[in-house]
Parts: structure tokens; C-alpha cells; sequence
């Protein structure tokens, strides 16, 4: 089916759904057709999708309007049978800049995309709901595929690992010399108080000895990431879009909305004192509280207009499995009902992955960066016909496609940053999928 635009909102969808042991995750990930979805978070079940019912598509400054629109017409008419836990959902998300350049390793990805999944699997404990949504098709229909489609299930059995793919070669997409001088170029500006902070990213294109199993790979990075938001988005054909990212953009439940600061980051130390040494070393860090509060500070203020209330929690330390981050819990309870996309609107891009003010640090990062952010940074997520919903960052992220990944990195820099030690903290957070793909012998 081709994609949905805005004034093309008259087809019908039809869902219906059943209960049933939960299948394996994995396997039943590489068991559904493209496009895949995986969606897992902290505090949220997790979600496979297969196949696209509906896909909704929209490009430019609108998108995000003409994605909510869109979707809430064809949600607002749906024929739906099934517990909340189980209905239909709208999965998907944008490129961080507004239009979508088509360069590799984006070529299937546009500006924005979102997708209802033909068939939906929420794992709900030691049970699953399984969705069958189909457009313009008879309930019987829809419930004759639902059953065929359990019976495949039930056979769905997890199969041994095949290990990582390892990595044969890598080539950089910005040398060091250039790194440098973008850097430094950077923080003049933002000495000469043309900036605040800016955030530039790297790009690290790597050949494996193997094609990637995406499903395994995404396994390994729950296990080593058990309480990040793993994500996975793609198209028909082409890349894969995954992830296991520390970042929460926002999540929305009625008018209660979840979000928080994440900016400035540590490696972790090889013992249990020198960890607490650097998460120490980390809380007074000048730079890194000055970077830390910027993000904050947005963060609040972008809230401002639509909260009644908001609640900034005590600043802490996350902890992941390679780097410490600062952290600061951010929650609102909003004015009026608003849907999760107005939120996204509101609060992206982040200071954490774009910069202040924005349109100046935009405008750097197109003129400075050697590649296309694509999908990098920018929100991957979900929503609901109430306007609920759960969106990350897609951070410590990469394309995947056969034998071939593209990783993406990036670090803030405000008036003290140092070249070197920015680019040393970039090849830090390559680690989360570099380390997945590399063998271990």
C-alpha cells in the first residue's frame, strides 16, 4: 500500500486481537515481514511489529501536524476489538532535520514516518496480545488472518545465537584534523556569543565479515542495556534503524508527561572505586554541569507553556554498561490534553543532541557535519488513538544493512571543550553497538 498523505485519510482500518503464551522476542522478530518494529522501554511492554496496515508519511516544517491529523482520522474511525493494552499504534519517527536528503545510508527514510503494523505482538508477562490490523477488509477477514497468524506463532521456537557478525574494516567519515578544527571553530563562535552549545556527531561506517542478524543483534544490546529504549524502524527495503538509547524524549499518559535532562557523560572505571571516583569527578565537572543545566533549562522552558505544573528532580548519575551520564528527572502535568506529537514538537531538538539557540547550532551542524544525521538524534517512538504515547532519542544508534552499519555519535560543546577529549568521548559512545558487532575472540 502506498503511503497515506494528509488528504488521503479515507481508508478504514479493522483490528482485532487475542491473548496467547508469549512467544520468544527474538524469534518472533525475524518470524514477521518488513517493516519490523521493536519497541522496549523501562516501565513499558515490550512491542513487535510486522508488516505496515497503514503507513502515514509527511515531509517539511508541517510534518508532525500532518502526521497527528492523518492518524487521528484513520484512529478516530477504526473498527478495534481488544483491550487497550492491545490496540492499534502508530510506530515510527522523523529526521532530525526537517527535510529528508535521501543520502546513504538514508535512501528508504523520509522527512517522517509512521505505521500501524498488520501484525502487532505486546508481551504482557508470561502472555502476549497478538493485533491483526488490516485496511478496508471485512471483520471476518481480518479474523481469519488473526487465527492463521497465531497458529504460526505457536511454532515460533528460539533458536541458538549466532554470535556477532565481526568487523572487517572501518573507515571514518571525519578525521581527527578535521574533528579539531570544526571543534575549535565551534567554540570560538561560542566565546564571540554567536552560541551557547552545539552538538556535532561523527559517523563511523563499518564493513562486517557476515551479515547482521538485526533481530540477534537488538537481543544482545537488551542484554547488555536492559534499561535503555531499544527501538528498531524500517522500511520495506533497505536499512535497518536500531538502537538501545539512555535518552527519553518524552512519554505522555493523559496529562501526566515523563521527560528529564541527559547531558554530560563519563567512561566507567574498572573497579568499583574508580567508577565512583569518575561519577564524582563527573558531578563537579564545571564544564559538564554547565553543559547539563543548558539542557535542563530548555527543557523546563519548553514545557512551560503547556504544564500547569512541573517537577524537576535531583540531579544524579545514570549509570550504562560503557559511559555515566548526568541526569536530572524532568515531570509535567499539562494544562490541557495534548497529544504526545505536540510534545515532541515542543521539545525537539533537545540542547542534548541540537544546541542553543537552536537555529544557530542548526545551521552549524548542517554547514560542519561531513554526513547525513538522517534519523540519528532525533524521536523514534509511538503513539495511540488517545494521544498517548512514548518517544526516545535515537541515540547510540546505527543502520544496518546486510554486511555493511553506519554508527552515529556526537558530544556538546560549550566554551571550554577540548578537541580531544570530545573526540575520545565520541569513540565512547560508538562502543554500545560497536561492541555488539565485534567478536569477542
Amino acid at each position: 500500500m502506498e503511503p497515506l498523505r494528509t488528504d488521503e485519510v479515507g481508508t478504514h482500518l479493522v483490528s482485532r486481537s487475542v491473548r496467547l503464551p508469549a512467544p520468544p522476542v527474538t524469534a518472533s522478530l525475524a518470524s514477521v515481514r518488513r517493516p519490523r518494529t521493536l519497541w522496549t522501554a523501562p516501565d513499558e511492554p515490550t512491542v513487535v511489529g510486522g508488516g505496515a496496515a497503514v503507513t502515514v508519511e509527511a515531509d517539511g516544517p508541517e510534518r508532525l501536524r500532518e502526521v497527528r491529523e492523518s492518524a487521528s482520522a484513520l484512529l478516530d474511525s477504526a473498527d478495534v476489538d481488544g483491550p487497550a493494552i492491545a490496540r492499534p499504534r502508530f510506530f515510527g519517527g522523523f529526521a532530525f532535520h526537517e527535510a529528508a536528503t535521501g543520502r546513504t545510508p538514508w535512501t528508504d527514510f523520509p522527512a517522517a514516518r509512521f505505521v500501524v503494523p498488520e501484525v502487532q505482538l505486546v508481551f504482557d508477562g508470561g502472555d502476549a496480545w497478538l493485533t491483526l490490523n488490516a485496511t478496508d477488509a471485512d471483520a471476518e477477514t481480518v479474523e481469519d488472518r488473526l487465527a492463521s497468524v497465531r497458529e504460526m506463532l505457536d511454532d515460533v521456537e528460539e533458536t541458538p545465537a549466532g554470535g556477532p557478525p565481526g568487523v572487517a574494516k572501518r573507515h571514518r567519515t571525519t578525521s581527527i584534523a578535521a574533528w579539531r578544527e570544526s571543534v575549535e571553530t565551534a567554540v570560538e563562535r561560542i566565546r564571540a556569543g554567536e552560541l551557547r552549545k552545539v552538538v556535532l556527531a561523527q559517523a563511523l561506517e563499518v564493513e562486517l565479515e557476515r551479515p547482521a542478524s538485526v533481530p540477534e543483534l537488538l537481543a544482545r544490546l537488551g542484554e547488555t542495556y536492559p534499561d535503555c529504549h531499544r527501538f528498531l524502524v524500517e522500511p520495506v527495503m533497505g536499512a535497518s534503524f536500531l538502537g538501545a538509547t539512555p535518552e527519553r524524549l518524552v512519554s505522555v499518559r493523559g496529562r501526566e508527561v515523563e521527560t528529564g535532562a541527559l547531558a554530560g557523560t563519563t567512561g566507567r572505571g574498572d573497579t568499583e572505586d574508580e567508577d565512583e571516583w569518575l561519577a564524582k569527578e563527573l558531578l563537579a565537572s564545571e564544564k559538564d554541569n554547565h553543559e547539563h543545566e543548558l539542557v535542563a533549562e530548555t527543557i523546563r522552558e519548553q514545557l512551560d507553556s503547556l504544564s500547569a505544573e512541573i517537577r524537576v528532580g535531583d540531579r544524579g548519575i545514570r549509570k550504562l554498561a560503557t559511559v555515566q551520564h548526568l541526569w536530572t528527572p524532568i515531570d509535567a502535568t499539562l494544562e490541557h490534553d495534548e497529544h504526545v506529537l505536540s510534545l515532541v514538537e515542543a521539545l525537539h531538538p533537545t540542547p542534548a543532541v541540537g544546541g542553543l539557540p537552536p537555529n544557530a547550532a542548526l545551521d552549524v551542524i548542517r554547514d560542519t557535519e561531513p554526513f547525513d544525521r538522517g534519523w540519528y538524534a532525533a524521536p523514534v517512538g509511538w503513539f495511540d488513538a488517545d494521544g498517548d504515547g512514548s518517544f526516545a532519542v535515537a541515540i547510540r544508534s546505527a543502520t544496518v544493512e546486510g554486511t555493511m552499519a553506519t554508527l552515529f555519535a556526537g558530544v556538546g560543546l560549550v566554551a571550554d571543550s577540548d578537541p580531544d577529549a570530545e573526540w575520545d568521548e565520541v569513540q565512547l559512545k560508538y562502543r554500545p553497538i560497536l561492541d555488539e558487532l565485534e567478536r569477542d575472540d
